[in-house]
């Protein structure tokens, strides 16, 4: 099963962000892939392929480590491209964090995830929601000025997800989500 960790929007700022995104969605791109709105969310670890055995102890620690956060409040604002604006495969926008508690739900969730042993993905933490993949490397200079101008209404962040992907069984062929745990934060 290929599971990752995220904090998922709530379905008002998900409405905003496709308010501001659907203008664009129409622009004849054949090379920009604009992901589904149902399938936003910000990525705190990506898990891969987890064996069916590890899932319940990983679910626990997961738990664990939910029950030690406290909410915080995040935005949606700004933008950005991976690997660079001059050469994307993904375009983003980014999330305002001004307590600073993303990065380190980051490292604990990554961190109950190698204790159950379960490896998780090395790159280094960046907060994004992904809008866009590109078939080919793409100089995406202009969206990124038209999304750098996006901010989206606060929002608490009260919980984190486990989420199952299925590559290729979601829309227009992308990935289909399904979230096989769910943890508030009592902390």
């Amino acid at each position: 099963m290929r599971l990752f960790v995220a904090v998922v929007p709530p379905v008002e700022v998900v409405e905003h962000l496709s308010e501001f995104v659907e203008p664009r969605r129409v622009y004849p791109d054949e090379d920009i892939r604009w992901a589904a709105d149902e399938n936003w969310h910000i990525t705190l670890a990506f898990l891969g392929d987890v064996p069916e055995y590890k899932t319940d102890d990983l679910a626990e620690r997961l738990e664990s480590a939910a029950k030690r956060q406290k909410p915080f409040d995040l935005q949606l604002a700004g933008s950005g491209a991976f690997p660079s604006v001059a050469d994307a495969r993904v375009l983003w926008t980014g999330v305002r964090d001004e307590s600073g508690a993303l990065p380190h739900l980051a490292m604990t969730t990554r961190s109950a995830a190698n204790k159950a042993g379960v490896t998780v993905d090395g790159r280094k933490f960046t907060p994004h929601l992904t809008l866009a993949r590109l078939r080919q490397p793409t100089d995406v200079v202009r969206w990124v000025r038209i999304f750098d101008e996006y901010r989206g209404p606060r929002w608490t962040a009260d919980r984190i997800e486990l989420i199952s992907s299925r590559l290729g069984q979601g829309p227009s062929h992308g990935a289909a989500y399904d979230t096989v745990g769910e943890w508030e934060f009592l902390g």
